[in-house]
């Protein structure tokens, strides 16, 4: 792990997500307060923080005062939507859960997060940090230099992606990266209320600056561009201008920090407790403190050095005295949570993974829309794994109760099949073509039982299979 890691995290755009991938299934208290936002923004955190172990860390927001952009074009995301009400109610909670962590946060008058974020990354990359930008927003890419980083959080079904400069410039299939605000200029960006040109699209940015290499070049060469495509370049070249002076990420943000402030230091757990109480996430409760509420590698651990060799969320084994770089990697799949009854001071030990120890999100799928959603992410997988739940251990006389699914580590679905033999008839018809899909492999636990109850049902699996019994008989014959 590099000796210096800082993650930064663009806040609203981290929010916005959470809130939309909890849209369909919203998490809501016994008092009505919907939580999704701050549920999903929350788990994210501590992803970074279990997985990724930063040695440093912020998170920046926007602030609620126009910026150099509303300044010289009015009409600055002048169109966007009202934000949701549900996300006004979450965001200070975030903030409350960032300063519970011991986390700084970002924000300054008169710029967006963005801004923040590349002024602090360019200076934090010369400082000798690897730093990693986390957000799903593609403006980001032009930041992108050695040792800085997009860092695009998994979602719905697409892991974690990491882009660096080779990943940023295939991405908009251009030759450096300071042409990401060109095509950025050209093709416009309607959330932000940013034109472009009129009519170009990806696809024809990307044409249009492998051949002119600039939207300065290109407006120069207008006349020399035959056809519709002339004149409306030659018409709005000044307007493409100003949309790659709006899209221009500043990394000369007059903001005051310091490095040493960003350093990773130990949670007020109180704050916390408190937090997660009032929010009813009381299974993160459980996970983050701990059984116990004292658990002492979360409470006690100085912030510049960690005593123990115990991996966890808020550090990570002592230079000299870690595991070594196989069994860390190795670790690093079993994400430990403090409070691990499990957890010891050997620095090999690799705990099991379990429910109390491992970050989860699992759905209940059960409306049509839902089940619609959940079958068209299926059919993107190269495989995913499956269960049936039924009345019977006898495949023939079993009647379906329910189905699960995962695709991702740590997510799975759940589909509830009622006794009814036309409805449960009508559900299994949104997974008949997923099933039935000879490119996609299935996974499952005694798969020939499955598919014989799946049959009964109408369904032919078809595709590669794996059994994760036959698997273990074969790796491990001499067991149960």
């Amino acid at each position: 792990m590099p000796d210096k890691k800082l993650f930064l995290l663009d806040a609203m755009a981290l929010i916005y997500r959470a809130h939309f991938a909890f849209i369909k299934a919203p998490r809501i208290t016994s008092k009505g307060l919907n939580t999704s936002a701050a549920f999903g923004f929350t788990n994210t955190v501590l992803e970074v923080l279990s997985k990724e172990k930063p040695t440093h860390i912020g998170v920046a927001f926007d602030t609620a005062a126009p910026t150099f952009r509303h300044v010289e074009f009015e009409a600055y995301k002048a169109q966007r939507e009202a934000q949701p009400e549900d996300i006004a109610i979450a965001i200070p909670y975030c903030i409350k859960l960032i300063k519970a962590l011991n986390i700084p946060c970002l924000m300054l008058d008169g710029f967006e997060a963005d801004d923040v974020i590349g002024t602090i990354a360019k200076k934090a990359a010369r400082e000798g940090f690897e730093v990693f930008m986390m957000t799903p927003d593609k403006d980001y890419g032009q930041l992108v230099e050695e040792h800085v980083y997009m860092y695009k959080p998994a979602f719905l079904g697409k892991g974690v992606d990491i882009l660096g400069i080779p990943q940023v410039l295939e991405r908009w299939q251009i030759k450096r990266i300071d042409q990401v605000t060109d095509i950025l200029g050209l093709m416009g960006d309607a959330v932000d209320n940013i034109p472009g040109i009129p009519g170009v699209g990806e696809k024809t940015a990307q044409k249009l600056i492998e051949e002119y290499d600039s939207i300065e070049n290109l407006v120069v060469n207008a006349a020399n561009i035959k056809g519709k495509l002339g004149e409306k370049v030659a018409q709005f070249g000044e307007q493409a201008l100003l949309c790659k002076r709006l899209a221009t990420i500043d990394t000369n943000v007059p903001i005051e920090f310091d490095f040493d402030a960003l350093q990773l230091s130990p949670p007020d757990r109180e704050a916390i407790s408190h937090l997660f109480e009032e929010l009813e996430f009381r299974t993160l409760k459980k996970r983050v403190l701990g059984e116990d509420d004292l658990a002492p590698e979360f409470r006690s651990r100085p912030a510049a050095k960690a005593a123990s060799n115990q991996l966890d969320i808020f550090g990570s084994p002592a230079p000299d005295s870690g595991p070594s770089a196989a069994t860390t990697e190795t670790a690093r799949e079993s994400t430990v949570l403090p409070g691990d009854p499990e957890a010891t001071a050997d620095p090999a030990f690799v705990p099991k993974r379990n429910i109390d120890n491992t970050l989860h999100h699992y759905h209940i799928v059960d409306t049509g829309e839902t089940r619609e959603s959940l079958a068209r992410y299926l059919s993107l997988q190269d495989a995913f794994c499956f269960d049936t739940e039924t009345t019977s251990v006898n495949a023939l006389d079993a009647e379906l109760v329910g189905l699960s699914f995962s695709y991702l580590p740590g997510e799975a679905f759940y589909v509830p099949v009622p006794a009814d033999r036309k409805e449960a008839g009508d559900i299994l018809a949104d997974f008949k073509d997923v099933f039935e899909n000879g490119q996609i492999e299935k996974i499952a636990q005694n798969v020939k039982y499955d598919i014989q109850v799946l049959k009964n049902y109408g369904i032919e699996v078809k595709g590669k299979l794996s059994d994760t019994m036959l698997a273990h008989y074969i790796l491990e014959p001499e067991k149960r």
